[in-house]
């Protein structure tokens, strides 16, 4: 008692000040961030050119930046890699979709349902320990070499990600709160509207982090192993003709569009779940 006496309150706005300080220092340090970021890549990519020019890497073998550089600036400017990335995002795209709502959505159902989920464990486990590489010329035979089989590789590669995170997600709700709930005499649409899925939001969220990276993998490997187009098919030819810089820079190009449909996810993430507290 007398500790909290002699403590002086603090005057009004303190707590206001205390919030835009640490939001100044959230600021700072994002941009200190990127900008350590940016200049890892590019002493990077400086150290890759240096060692190129000086032959201490084999350009056959490992390409130069600048002619890396050089190869996407053609690509992008005479229009020749348009149409083989829109048909790479379009296959990304769907195995990405589908492999989520099918993954929430078994999740959801084993998470509530210890019944469905102790029958069906030992198979998604099963299933799961499958190599995905040894599916790929399964699904071509099986779809053709058209887009089907490189969605089909994409969705059992997203699945199992959103799958066991949204379980996990639903499982680790937080009893007080669902009791709380039932108490109330939430209904079983509500319970899942209000408490399992606001629970399991930000583990789905993880999950898509990861998934949308897998789904590009699936549709890339698909294209290699057989299409007519598509950026893994681009990659192929390449190495056929033991085109480094063709292969080095269908690879970064692939890991840029990763990046950038990665931070729209998480500008989506901070939306949806800005009720959340932020350290």
């Amino acid at each position: 008692m007398r500790d909290t006496l002699d403590k002086a309150p603090e005057p009004l706005g303190a707590e206001d000040g205390k919030l835009a300080t640490a939001s100044k220092r959230r600021k700072a340090g994002r941009g200190v961030i990127v900008a350590l970021q940016v200049a890892t890549f590019v002493m990077l990519v400086a150290i890759w050119q240096a060692l190129s020019v000086q032959q201490i890497l084999d350009p056959f073998f490992f390409s130069r930046p600048s002619d890396i550089a050089l190869r996407l600036w053609e690509w992008l400017t005479t229009g020749f890699i348009w149409e083989h990335l829109a048909t790479t995002l379009i296959e990304a795209f769907l195995a990405f979709a589908i492999g989520t709502v099918i993954g929430v959505g078994f999740g959801l159902a084993f998470a509530r349902v210890d019944l469905l989920a102790a029958v069906f464990d030992p198979y998604i486990r099963i299933l799961n320990a499958l190599p995905r590489v040894i599916l790929a010329p399964i699904f071509l035979l099986w779809f053709g070499l058209g887009i089907a089989s490189k969605v089909a590789l994409g969705v059992t590669l997203v699945f199992f990600v959103v799958f066991f995170n949204t379980y996990q997600g639903v499982r680790e709700v937080d009893l007080v709160i669902l009791n709380n709930a039932r108490m109330l005499q939430a209904t079983d649409h509500q319970l899942l509207r209000h408490v399992y899925l606001p629970s399991a939001m930000a583990w789905i969220f993880s999950s898509l982090h990861t998934s949308i990276g897998f789904a590009l993998v699936g549709a890339v490997v698909g294209e290699y192993l057989g299409s007519a187009r598509g950026i893994g098919y681009v990659v192929a030819q390449s190495e056929g003709v033991f085109d480094t810089t063709g292969v080095f820079a269908g690879l970064l190009l692939t890991s840029a569009v990763v990046l950038c449909v990665d931070l729209g996810i998480e500008r989506l993430e901070r939306y949806l779940l800005r009720w959340r507290p932020r350290a």
